[in-house]
């Protein structure tokens, strides 16, 4: 998918908010970012197709300055526009630093193009995608009812959803308290029975990661829900080394995803750094399932950080991070960056059969342990062992 790599909308926006970033106000900026956000995440077309067919102003929000900016780069790579900015402005500094926070990300251009791509039919697709494993109702930060939430999945086409709201551990997103969780539960049990089966709601939360790698919520308290969904919201714009801190978070019992793992933001913030090489063997050997988080600004692992990820024998979880049902779509680009590292559905969790898909959820909540499991065995060998005895002793029917 040499386009998808190359996408050149996503390229013109990282120059629109290069010119953002010089402006002297935040008034004369806002209209470049304007400008940025429609070509990375408004539009399904290529800006190549849109200047051969004179329509780029079309788009909204993109006025002549941005136009120029784009037309330069589709003919040029480059923009003479803004390199002559960069070079009369003190701000070079931060907007070179913001540049790398760009990487690997994918324009709704580009995103589409992935999704279509005839790839072979055991790649991952909207097609085998069963429902989506984070969202956020209006339990912690979210805008939609669980009930809502489940409606609308079921209009997509989905099987199953799973609802991730705040642990109490994050007040900056109304986290949850235990009482309130307890209380969210009987909402589901009772939305389920009512559901029969059209969707099925899972009780996940998405527990934040401290700064040591531990959680803001104890083993027992965490042993309440279906999963835990364990994210980073805190030093996410540091260069040091967090490697500690994410192995640690993979090893805790009961979690079963491991949440847009860097914490990364376009144009924003760099995420964590870390040896993800080493987290993915860790993550991989424990059967914790790496998040690809797509809301837009996140994309979050990206599809190289997938690809290695995949090397390392991880399972993976395509997510949307939805805080409204207007938001279930990006789990397109959730998605579109699994096929880009050539992810197979059957190492998705998203896409598994409901009796695997619970299996799982119940070995990483703990609640189907190796002793359980071995405890079992021995009693069904004793059982045969003791069917055999009683075979044995009764004589045979005779002819």
């Amino acid at each position: 998918m040499e386009e998808v790599r190359q996408d050149l909308n996503i390229a013109a926006a990282g120059l629109l908010y290069d010119m953002a970033g010089l402006q002297p106000t935040e008034r004369s900026s806002f209209g470049y970012k304007r400008a940025a956000k429609a070509l990375a995440a408004g539009i399904d077309r290529s800006v190549v197709d849109l200047i051969e067919e004179g329509i780029l102003r079309d788009v909204p929000y993109v006025g002549p300055s941005s136009e120029r900016v784009v037309t330069e780069l589709v003919r040029t790579g480059g923009s003479q526009l803004v390199e002559a900015a960069l070079g009369s402005s003190s701000k070079r500094g931060e907007v070179d630093k913001r540049r790398r926070f760009r990487r690997a990300y994918l324009s709704r251009h580009a995103m589409r193009i992935a999704l279509d791509a005839p790839l072979d039919s055991s790649i991952v697709s909207t097609r085998t995608y069963a429902g989506d494993l984070q969202m956020h109702s209006t339990w912690s930060d979210g805008g939609e009812t669980i009930e809502g939430l489940a409606e609308a999945a079921f209009e997509l086409g989905w099987s199953r959803i799973g609802v991730t709201d705040h642990s109490y551990g994050l007040p900056i997103a109304r986290g949850m308290s235990m009482d309130a969780a307890h209380r969210q539960h009987a909402e589901i049990d009772e939305l389920n029975e009512r559901l029969q089966g059209r969707v099925r709601v899972y009780k996940g939360v998405e527990a934040n990661i401290l700064a040591d790698g531990n959680l803001d919520l104890q083993e027992d308290e965490r042993r309440i829900f279906d999963y835990v969904l364990a994210s980073p919201h805190s030093q996410l714009r540091t260069d040091a080394d967090q490697t500690a801190r994410m192995l640690t978070a993979v090893t805790l019992p009961g979690v079963a995803i491991l949440g847009h793992p860097q914490g990364r933001m376009f144009n924003t913030r760099p995420g964590i750094t870390a040896d993800w090489r080493k987290v993915f063997r860790e993550a991989a050997k424990r059967e914790v399932a790496i998040e690809i988080d797509g809301n837009w600004h996140r994309q979050d692992v990206d599809y190289e950080l997938a690809t290695m990820a995949l090397e390392e024998g991880c399972l993976l979880a395509l997510d949307s991070d939805a805080h409204a049902i207007e938001e279930f779509p990006f789990t397109d680009y959730a998605i579109a960056h699994a096929r880009i590292a050539q992810a197979p559905a059957d190492r998705v969790v998203n896409c598994w059969e409901t009796g695997k898909f619970e299996a799982w959820l119940r070995e990483r909540a703990g609640k189907s342990t190796k002793r359980v499991t071995r405890r079992a065995r021995l009693t069904t060998e004793a059982q045969s062992s003791q069917r055999r005895t009683e075979k044995t002793a009764i004589p045979k029917r005779r002819r």
